[in-house]
């Protein structure tokens, strides 16, 4: 009787444990966003890895702080033309619609 109830709390344990192992928790510091190339000459994509939410709005800053773009109800996969930025640094903020900064980044601009 020892014996079987032994080994039922060890069946049940290698269980537990299992199942600890196939949820995995979502990483806290993975990125929301993936952009590519960077540096970027004439285009820059970016792409959600995951926690999409088409209300986000995705914003660009310049180097010294100045506004220059802002996308609202953004997609899942979006790609920004460079035609009008000159070469620098920008950074980019992603908010959500409270205001919150869920992520941000840069990217350079070359010509």
């Amino acid at each position: 009787m020892l014996k079987k109830i032994t080994y039922i709390f060890i069946l049940l344990i290698g269980l537990t444990f299992t199942s600890f192992a196939q949820n995995k928790p979502v990483d806290p510091t993975a990125k929301l966003l993936k952009f590519y190339p960077n540096p970027a000459s004439s285009v820059i994509y970016f792409d959600f890895q995951r926690g999409y939410d088409k209300s986000y709005s995705f914003q660009v800053y310049a180097f010294m702080g100045k506004k220059v773009f802002e996308l609202k109800n953004i997609l899942s996969r979006f790609s920004l033309a460079l035609d009008e930025y000159y070469r620098g640094i920008y950074l980019f903020k992603l908010v959500d619609k409270n205001g919150r900064v869920m992520e941000s980044g840069k990217f350079i601009v070359v010509k």
